[in-house]
């Protein structure tokens, strides 16, 4: 009896040994892991916009390449440094910031981690790092898309776009992207447009800004409306809906990710971030990774719900837009 019951107690110990284990992951990489770390801007890590995008990259090498993934979502942007720092110190070996924002911190870091690799989505590198690459799009052309697609399905001559800070590049290519695309295809077009006043630390994470602001374009008469900021842009598409009006999504397939304003929503103008942040965490592990400015692919997404209410004419002429634009015999004339 006596014997049988030790056996119970030493199945009971290495059970319970086993368990804390799982329950306790280690504080920092082991020689046979492939660890790669998200620092988000000041939006959250679920934003259904750009740091979401980011964040389905990791995922993506989680269950792809085995890899261990982790994020830090930033409060302040104060704060990007002390982030970075925080995985690098770890000895992470790949560090992914999500934004603009962070493109300064980020180049820093990549100068004291010369052994870790750095990728920036929307980080455009005047002078490269050889361990940074920037992920960079070309906004104009996505903006291009939507405008052109707004004005197209606009009946009421009125188009409105719901922007984030312009303190970012990016965003105002998208905004002056989508206002020369617009005027490409009825010059005489009425483009309302409105940034966020509040610069990187609100910009992107106000959707009632957005929201209202959305509702005061309808009510000078936009019946189709571009949403381009994060959670802000967000609020401007599920305002939309609310008032029965078209609105386009921006970076990922907000068709998705917005469900509130699904039916209502003509497309998004994406940036390919997903797909284009996987690749490079994947060239890290297949020691193919070169550092500088990668061009991510831009497109508009599917219709989906609307799919029927757009015209088979507005479908092709948005096709050959999109294929001059990509072999150059059509310009934005977009410049900064």
């Amino acid at each position: 009896m006596r014997k049988a019951l030790l056996v119970v107690l030493a199945v009971v110990i290495t059970a319970s040994v086993a368990m804390a284990g799982a329950q306790c992951p280690p504080s920092g990489p082991t020689e046979t892991k492939f660890q790669v770390g998200l620092v988000t801007d000041v939006g959250k890590v679920d934003d259904k916009s750009f740091n979401e995008s980011a964040w389905n990259a990791l995922k993506d090498a989680e269950t792809q390449l085995g890899a261990v993934t982790s994020y830090i979502e930033t409060t302040d942007p104060k704060d990007y440094g002390k982030n970075i720092g925080t995985f690098a110190d770890k000895g992470y070996n790949v560090i992914v910031t999500s934004g603009f924002g962070l493109g300064e911190a980020t180049a820093e870091a990549a100068k004291k981690y010369p052994n870790v690799k750095f990728i920036g989505t929307d980080q455009f590198q005047a002078e490269t790092i050889d361990n940074y690459a920037g992920l960079i799009f070309n906004e104009d052309k996505a903006g291009f898309l939507a405008g052109a697609l707004a004005a197209l399905m606009s009946k009421s001559g009125t188009v409105g776009a719901v922007l984030g800070t312009d303190v970012v590049p990016p965003v105002v290519l998208f905004g002056k992207g989508y206002e020369a695309g617009a005027k490409y295809i009825n010059p005489d077009i009425k483009v309302l447009t409105a940034y966020h006043p509040g610069g990187l630390a609100k910009g992107f994470i106000d959707p009632e800004w957005g929201k209202q602001t959305a509702v005061q374009q309808i009510d000078q008469g936009a019946d189709v409306i571009f949403g381009a900021g994060g959670k802000t842009g967000n609020g401007a598409l599920i305002a939309c809906a609310e008032k029965k009006v078209y609105c386009i999504g921006v970076d990922t397939d907000q068709w998705y990710t917005v469900p509130e304003a699904k039916a209502y929503m003509l497309s998004s103008a994406m940036k390919l971030i997903t797909p284009g942040t996987f690749n490079l965490i994947k060239a890290v592990q297949d020691g193919t990774f070169k550092g500088g400015n990668v061009a991510g692919e831009v497109g508009l997404a599917p219709f989906h719900d609307t799919d029927p209410q757009i015209p088979a004419e507005v479908k092709t002429k948005l096709q050959d837009i999109d294929k001059a634009l990509k072999d150059g015999s059509l310009q934005t004339g977009v410049t900064l």
